[in-house]
């Protein structure tokens, strides 16, 4: 789990710190504006009314319109969906498994440009791609210095000393 966790760091520290920016206000992002409306967390709008992990109503039944795999399944789509952007964003922003958060945005994103976004035209897909690249970068290079992911692989790399 230490391979996965430990960040790539760049030689200087204002390198991890530019890389870092990015990541953290798309994964604010994420978590306050796109995830919090179709997922259940404490911070979700009120009149949203979702209780803590649950998923909008609406959301499964435009998961199920994406046709093949999601329409058999479309409340686990959703939950996922859900779930990678909220927690997911919440992780990113942390810098908090970083490279697992990453991947479940990357997956989101995808479906979120090719299945839905695309078909209203390239403007549409730009938040999305936006995420996507963010993302991206953070599956290659983890958390660097600015995220939780250092202070634990420090941690585990000193305690093996």
């Amino acid at each position: 789990m230490l391979k996965i966790t430990k960040p790539v760091l760049l030689p200087f520290w204002w390198q991890d710190l530019i890389i870092a920016i990015p990541r953290i206000v798309c994964g604010y992002l994420l978590t306050v504006n796109f995830g919090a409306d179709k997922f259940g967390l404490p911070w979700s709008p009120a009149d949203k009314n979702l209780g803590l992990f649950e998923i909008a109503f609406w959301f499964p039944e435009d998961v199920a319109n994406y046709g093949g795999i999601f329409k058999m399944f479309p409340i686990f789509f959703a939950w996922m969906a859900g779930f990678s952007e909220a927690v997911g964003g919440m992780f990113l922003m942390l810098g908090f498994q970083t490279r697992i958060s990453s991947f479940l945005i990357l997956a989101t994103m995808l479906g979120a440009i090719f299945l839905q976004q695309i078909n209203e035209g390239m403007w549409n897909t730009l938040p999305a791609l936006g995420f996507l690249w963010v993302g991206l970068y953070s599956l290659i290079l983890g958390s660097g210095r600015f995220g939780i992911d250092y202070l634990i692989s420090k941690k585990k790399i000193n305690a093996k000393k």
